[in-house]
């Protein structure tokens, strides 16, 4: 491996990006950021009441996700960020275009039953509005989707082997 990798690990709330995440950074020895410390206090307090945060209410969390990926594009990293649309994960790709998605998938009544079981300001209300929103990874991004289903530690052998073989394949 030539430099270590940015990663954003990608999907609705309750997929498992925060533990993912973490783990990922742990074995690939970088620094973890987790998207939902970047949110402001409104965004924070729109979900927490249900309502679903606007593009507009997006733009400036992205903008910080991107900077902080800039900022480890050297040393590596792994952040945590929903990343639900193509646009959004452009905004991230503009500023770290070295970034990698690993986009974390699941069957509803699974994410639903894993957000109930957590204390998280997001409710299992606005879980439906995610989905809808969801673009999955198109062919032309740097990325892979794993089901969740498997352990942390499976997803991210998967994701690591993927990422082996395409810097293979340009090596």
């Amino acid at each position: 491996m030539s430099q270590p990798h940015l990663v954003v690990v990608m999907g609705i709330s309750g997929v498992g990006k925060s533990a993912v995440g973490r783990e990922l950074a742990e074995r690939e020895h970088v620094p973890y950021a987790d998207g939902d410390d970047f949110h402001s206090e409104s965004n924070i307090a729109k979900m927490s009441a249900g309502t679903p945060l606007t593009d507009q209410d997006r733009w400036p969390w992205l903008d910080a996700i991107g900077a902080w990926l800039a900022e480890h594009d050297g040393e590596g990293g792994v952040v945590s960020c929903s990343a639900l649309r193509r646009a959004y994960r452009d905004v991230l790709v503009a500023a770290a275009p070295r970034t990698t998605f690993l986009h974390l998938t699941g069957a509803h009544g699974l994410i639903v039953k894993r957000m109930q079981g957590r204390d998280h300001f997001m409710p299992t209300s606005l879980l439906e509005s995610q989905e809808k929103t969801l673009e999955p990874l198109q062919d032309d991004e740097h990325g892979w989707a794993f089901d969740v289903a498997p352990t942390p530690a499976e997803i991210i052998d998967g994701f690591l082997g993927e990422v082996e073989l395409s810097e293979g394949g340009h090596a």
